[in-house]
């Protein structure tokens, strides 16, 4: 055993990717954690969106011990049956029919998405009855060009930095990967002058942009995407990662904004295992032409050879994440994330600081936008974010939350938060506005 403190141990042998908080947690139960120093934290941040009931629930602690005695590790070349009932179940949650790919995380997930787009153009497919077929096949040997929102964040491969529609993540990485353009988020008429390119395939966006700071799109906005998809011939893919599985409310975050829409694809992990890495993507069976004249479903374009991984769905995170989702469902977390998320925007309103701008969001997904002046009222040093000179009062208070861009502070506590714990975290939040 080393001799050296934690913080030692990562100034030497880690490498610096992160500008991590002076933490060194060690322990949690249920919506708190514990330092090396034995003091307790609330945890409003669970992981990012990741511990989505909980630190070490019973059920799951239980059901994995007798997993990984069990069963750890199979490759893909074989069935392993945790798998096959964890896709059935999240076809099940999309409500329409449709196949799932397994993968490790969000990037990766994301990264299956840009690569089936890419499949779709690169044959000359098309959905089947669509009226633009012929034009596109025609006018372009390919199509690989993928629609993506300003703002947007899709992970840190190098697909998903040229996906995501921020600059600040891109520096230092050029050449970027080609066939992606960004337009604004609930823009319609942007959206609508970029899908008239013949090369697009494919729009791709957030329902509810996170890392922005918590914006979900508009009804509308969405139902034009879709119609727009339909009309060109595209591909409609949601980047569910920090909203799906039951965050806002529902299974699925888009059913929260519109539940009328449907997409072609969907990707999702951080609360799909509710800490076990774990990422997938949902593909929808809607028939597709390929310039054969061939026609299959979409859930079928990426067969043997095309896509893979080593460790997506394993015996192990499988069989956790089945045991994850079904506590969300036996113990009713979907109503409490809708209950408690609207509880928790209105006690945050009720503050009534002038240090708070807006508070925005959909079930357990909340920004607290704040205000212009907060880096006068605050003496916030200079050169130092807002978000990140809050969230580090906050820390010292006993409340873990997450910065979201320069000045947003997200909160996103496990589903089955209870309303104490909420008062609690609200009186944090307020003491430490008050020091200001």
């Amino acid at each position: 055993m080393s001799s050296a403190t934690t913080r030692e141990l990562f100034d030497r042998y880690v490498i610096p990717t992160y500008g991590r908080f002076d933490l060194r947690l060690t322990r949690g139960e249920g919506t708190y954690v514990w330092d090396e120093d034995d003091k307790r934290y609330l945890d409003f941040g669970a992981g990012i969106a990741v511990t989505s009931i909980g630190h070490c629930h019973p059920r799951v602690v239980a059901t994995m011990r007798e997993q990984i005695g069990t069963l750890v590790h199979v490759s893909n070349l074989y069935y392993n049956r945790p798998q096959g009932i964890l896709a059935e179940r999240l076809v099940r949650y999309v409500g329409a029919p449709g196949k799932v790919f397994f993968c490790n995380s969000g990037a990766e997930a994301n990264e299956g998405l840009y690569k089936l787009a890419r499949k779709f153009g690169n044959d000359g497919l098309t959905p089947a009855g669509t009226h633009t077929v012929g034009e596109v096949v025609e006018a372009c040997q390919y199509r690989r060009t993928i629609v993506t929102m300003l703002q947007s964040f899709h992970g840190r491969t190098l697909a998903g930095i040229s996906a995501t529609g921020q600059e600040k993540v891109k520096h230092g990485f050029e050449p970027l990967v080609e066939g992606f353009v960004h337009v604004p988020y609930n823009d319609g008429p942007a959206l609508l002058a970029a899908v008239q390119d013949p090369g697009v395939v494919a729009v791709l966006l957030e329902p509810i942009q996170g890392e922005r700071g918590i914006y979900p799109a508009d009804a509308k906005f969405l139902q034009l995407a879709r119609d727009l998809c339909d009309r060109h011939g595209l591909l409609l893919l949601f980047d569910e990662v920090q909203c799906g599985l039951g965050r806002t409310g529902d299974w699925c975050g888009w059913k929260s904004i519109n539940p009328d829409v449907m997409p072609d694809a969907i990707s999702w992990a951080k609360g799909i295992g509710g800490g076990f890495p774990l990422g997938a993507i949902w593909v929808g069976n809607r028939p597709v032409r390929l310039k054969t004249g061939k026609t299959i479903p979409l859930c079928d374009l990426l067969g043997p050879g095309s896509h893979g991984t080593t460790f997506g769905g394993t015996p192990l995170v499988s069989t956790g994440a089945n045991e994850v989702l079904s506590v969300i469902e036996e113990e009713g977390m979907l109503a409490n994330a809708k209950a408690m998320g609207s509880y928790a925007r209105q006690a945050l309103e009720a503050l009534a600081s002038p240090l708070i701008a807006e508070v925005r969001g959909i079930g357990l997904l909340i920004g607290i936008q704040l205000s212009d002046d907060f880096a006068k009222r605050a003496n916030v040093p200079e050169g130092k974010y807002p978000s990140l000179f809050l969230v580090e009062r906050l820390h010292e208070a006993g409340l873990l939350t997450v910065p979201s861009g320069a000045s947003a502070v997200r909160w996103l506590p496990p589903l089955n938060v209870k309303r104490a714990e909420i008062d609690e975290a609200v009186e944090i939040t307020r003491r430490v506005l008050a020091s200001f």
